[in-house]
């Protein structure tokens, strides 16, 4: 018999008429039950919080991967760019522009000759170049006025030839004039086939006589300029003539 049987007899044994009330046996009965039911409420709730836990851990298992407790992400990792520079969908790069380069200046053909006047450091100098004109065979050589720098560079700023006939023929060849605005500018210049011992221009009413020096090649070429101080650059001649060692004009 348990406790609450034992207590229901306690209190049906008040329903026969000849018996006796236990009050000690109902009370000391009745405590008991309420004491185990109390034990067993605490029971209850332990076993809730417990089941509570098991959620609990189950919740944080599942947030995890594998099991395991979860940890901190990487930081995410750069990539580097191609090296190209370009995604897959980007068109093709554009080439860069291809940088033109000095072109070499003509081999000079002899000697080079210093007129004496100065850009700086350096030199305005003539010489002649080989040249090819279709349709002249016989115009072989060009005159150029160039600057030569200290270390012997050469650059050409102006290129005067013949176009037709012969570049050896007796008399004046083709003029160079210096049109061009600049800082180095080209004294008026040309070339004379002939013992010429004189030049002389006619600018203005005004004669101004040219410096000469024979092409180391071939005597009888006479190159000529006019100073800039006496001629300007680029002012047309309105005439010129050459002598000879006589004064005669050729």
């Amino acid at each position: 018999m348990n406790e609450w049987e034992r207590l229901r007899h306690a209190m049906r044994a008040t329903e026969r008429p000849d018996a006796v009330l236990d009050l000690a046996t109902v009370m000391r009965e009745g405590r008991r039950l309420r004491t185990r039911r109390r034990v067993a409420g605490a029971g209850a709730a332990t076993l809730a919080a417990g089941i509570a836990a098991v959620v609990v851990l189950v919740a944080v298992d599942a947030s995890g991967s594998g099991g395991t407790a979860p940890t901190e992400r990487p930081p995410p990792v750069a990539v580097a760019p191609p090296s190209v520079g370009v995604s897959p969908t980007s068109p093709e790069p554009t080439p860069p522009p291809t940088v033109a380069r000095d072109v070499p200046p003509p081999k000079a053909l002899g000697q080079v000759i210093d007129s004496g006047v100065r850009y700086g450091t350096d030199q305005r100098v003539y010489y002649l170049v080989r040249v090819s004109v279709p349709g002249a065979p016989k115009v072989t050589v060009g005159l150029a006025a160039g600057r030569r720098s200290p270390n012997g560079y050469l650059t050409t700023d102006l290129l005067v030839n013949d176009v037709e006939g012969a570049d050896r023929s007796a008399g004046f060849h083709q003029i160079g004039y210096d049109e061009r605005s600049s800082t180095t500018p080209v004294p008026t210049f040309g070339y004379f086939v002939g013992p010429a011992q004189r030049i002389i221009g006619t600018v203005d009413g005004q004669q101004v006589d040219a410096r000469l020096a024979r092409w180391s090649f071939d005597k009888n070429v006479v190159i000529f300029w006019f100073d800039p101080a006496e001629l300007a650059p680029g002012k047309r001649l309105d005439g010129i003539i050459a002598r000879d060692a006589s004064g005669r004009r050729l």
